[in-house]
């Protein structure tokens, strides 16, 4: 006969707990079905490269516009090698420049328009001036 090995008690792992079934349901009978569980991959973080872009080109304060591109850039790399948690940082900064600098560009533009806007009506009321009070 051949000898089956014998396993030490100390390596023998506990089996899991299981139903018996019952007599009459055999095995063939049950139906069989397998779970998978899918999992998402995480959203590769944002770079904002369009966006640093555009602010690079129209709104370029002090260079901030240039920074965020940079930092967009960075940002791209860290993603396309696999880490997001630098391309996570990266992709923060380049956005909050493009705030920065986007805040500032449109409180220039509205200083510009409000100079402009006096300018203007200055030269409108030297042109025709108001007529004298008092005399016919």
């Amino acid at each position: 006969a051949p000898r089956v090995p014998q396993v030490p008690p100390s390596m023998q792992q506990p089996l899991p707990p299981y139903e018996v079934l019952p007599a009459e349901v055999s095995m063939e009978e049950l139906p069989r079905s397998t779970t998978v569980l899918m999992e998402e991959p995480p959203r590769p973080p944002r770079d904002h490269l369009v966006w640093s872009l555009c602010t690079t080109l129209y709104g370029n304060f002090c260079c901030l516009g240039l920074m965020a591109f940079i930092f967009s850039v960075k940002s791209r790399d860290r993603k396309v090698l696999g880490d997001y948690s630098g391309a996570l940082s990266y992709g923060s900064t380049a956005k909050w420049l493009n705030i920065t600098a986007l805040v500032i560009h449109i409180i220039i533009v509205v200083i510009v328009i409000v100079i402009i806007a006096l300018a203007v009506s200055g030269v409108l009321s030297h042109m025709n001036p108001p007529p004298p009070y008092g005399r016919n």
